[in-house]
């Protein structure tokens, strides 16, 4: 598959994921256009964060269950503000440690700390999987959640398994301070700029049409969208287009609904409707 994008240019919509996602493309030679769609941000409130802390330190843990390698770094960077750093890494110690993919797993080796269990799948249902053949009744949980999620269906099924569940959220996104990139970005396929859209979650999709009714490009994006090439990861993102009366050009072929193979198709489809651009 080496280089098999030469003279495309395929726009990537960023979240927590697409790091991996453009360094694949990059490697098959596509020129990959980045357009982040929140910022990150500490938590408006930090009170709560740092009471977490201190519970934390006060009575460790016999569980942490990790979802993002961004939450420990916002939780370790109050936790340093506060003078408390060295107190909480020692307090987990002793606390059996779970991990949602290998991403907080790394961020936990930061502060000299071992993952005991990581996700097979990088999923809030992966780290359901993952728990549910434990024994955790009576047993004292931190679980870190990130920002824009429902989380009630896995702190439920903790709490059902008889854990205590303490959550933190650590951090929050502002999305709105990433709206000039979206528009920026409606404005590249509308003008013929971008070979190839990749969509990989379904709130990509939404995110777009919000921005894009903000800002009155919705007329835009639509015309973007119809001289683009069309790249969905899956049957999720492909429904979400659909209920807005959008198309999908290309996905992985025999349900394979994961990055590389979402490359490949992309690659195949872009050599027959379009010659290399050179660009």
């Amino acid at each position: 598959m080496a280089e098999r994008l030469n003279g495309y240019r395929i726009l990537i919509l960023e979240t927590r994921e697409e790091a991996q996602f453009s360094k694949l493309l990059a490697e098959q030679g596509a020129e990959v256009v980045q357009c982040p769609m929140f910022t990150i941000q500490d938590a408006p409130d930090p009170a709560p964060v740092e009471a977490w802390i201190r519970r934390t330190i006060d009575k460790p843990l016999d569980d942490l269950v990790l979802m993002t390698g961004e939450g420990l770094r916002r939780i370790m960077k109050l936790a340093r503000a506060r003078g408390l750093d060295g107190a909480f890494v020692a307090s987990l110690a002793g606390s059996r440690k779970f991990t949602r993919g290998p991403k907080p797993g790394k961020a936990l080796r930061e502060v000299g700390l071992e993952a005991q269990q990581t996700t097979g799948k990088p999923t809030t249902e992966g780290v359901m999987e993952m728990l549910c053949k434990l024994d955790l009744k009576g047993r004292r949980l931190g679980l870190q959640l990130y920002p824009d999620k429902d989380h009630g269906a896995l702190i439920g099924a903790l709490a059902a398994q008889g854990a205590e569940v303490d959550a933190v959220l650590p951090y929050a996104y502002d999305s709105k301070a990433a709206d000039a990139n979206i528009v920026t970005a409606i404005d590249d396929m509308a003008a013929g700029r971008i070979d190839a859209v990749a969509l990989t979650n379904l709130g990509q999709v939404r995110r777009l049409i919000e921005a894009a009714k903000a800002h009155g490009s919705e007329a835009k994006l639509r015309a973007g969208f119809d001289r683009t090439l069309i790249a969905s990861v899956g049957p999720a993102v492909s429904g979400e287009l659909a209920a807005n009366g959008l198309r999908t050009d290309v996905s992985p072929a025999d349900e394979a609904y994961f990055m590389r193979p979402l490359i490949s198709a992309m690659a195949a489809a872009l050599a027959e409707k379009l010659p290399r651009q050179g660009r």
